[in-house]
């Protein structure tokens, strides 16, 4: 199993980082996930009545990545933060995607509590994890795009193994080859926030709901949390 690693330079440059590493082992993604297709209905149902609308850039939990993106070069209105996007498309369209029931489990999560969200099959991750700066020399292919091949600018923030990148923009995109799937029987999912102090117990509470999504359908769940204080978890 990868351990995942939050780098001295990025712990130091965002000190108030933590990240839930949730784990599931014996996913099964081809069966129903009822409890995760309510999830979905009752927000969009929320959405609808006027009763709930997702975060966006103007709520302190975005705010936050806006600000940490533009630290590292990135113009997070031209690519934004998962959580930002998600939402966004949420707000104009009325609905959430429907990918696959391990994906709609964090969609669901993120879009709900206003936290970046994204997953990793393990069974694709080559090595170790690190969440770091790139040097510039990495390459990416992003989720959806298997023919395609980018180059993280230097000073972006990665999520990398050892044979390329994971995510861009710390969490605008995954990558086509660890991208989870209905086959998918080992998963890493992270949520993160920037600022522990204010929102830590918001982000404990959504990993622990996103664990009751996947513990019906998975042999073992687990949670980690990354933090500064303590930058290593084994998946």
């Amino acid at each position: 199993m990868p351990t995942f690693h939050l780098t001295p330079a990025v712990a130091d440059a965002f000190p108030d980082t933590l990240i839930a590493l949730v784990t599931a082992t014996g996913l099964r993604g081809s069966e129903p996930w009822p409890h995760t297709a309510t999830a979905l209905e009752e927000l969009e149902q929320r959405l609808s009545d006027g009763t709930w609308r997702p975060a966006d850039e103007t709520d302190p939990r975005i705010e936050a990545w806006h600000i940490a993106y533009r630290s590292f070069g990135t113009n997070p209105r031209r690519i934004r933060p998962s959580v930002d996007a998600l939402g966004r498309r949420l707000a104009k369209k009325g609905t959430l995607p429907r990918i696959n029931p391990a994906v709609d489990s964090y969609n669901a999560v993120s879009v709900r509590h206003g936290l970046p969200a994204g997953a990793f099959d393990l069974s694709r991750v080559a090595g170790d994890v690190t969440i770091r700066y790139a040097d510039g020399t990495e390459s990416f292919t992003p989720l959806g795009e298997p023919d395609t091949v980018e180059h993280p600018r230097s000073g972006e923030i990665i999520y990398a193994d050892t044979t390329g990148v994971l995510t861009r923009h710390w969490n605008h995109r995954d990558a086509h080859r660890t991208r989870v799937t209905e086959d998918s029987t080992q998963v890493a999912f992270v949520l993160e926030t920037l600022h522990a102090q204010r929102d830590g117990d918001l982000l404990k509470d959504a990993a622990q709901e996103l664990r009751g999504l996947l513990a019906p359908h998975a042999a073992r769940t687990a949670v980690h949390h990354l933090s500064p204080a303590v930058p290593e978890a084994t998946a």
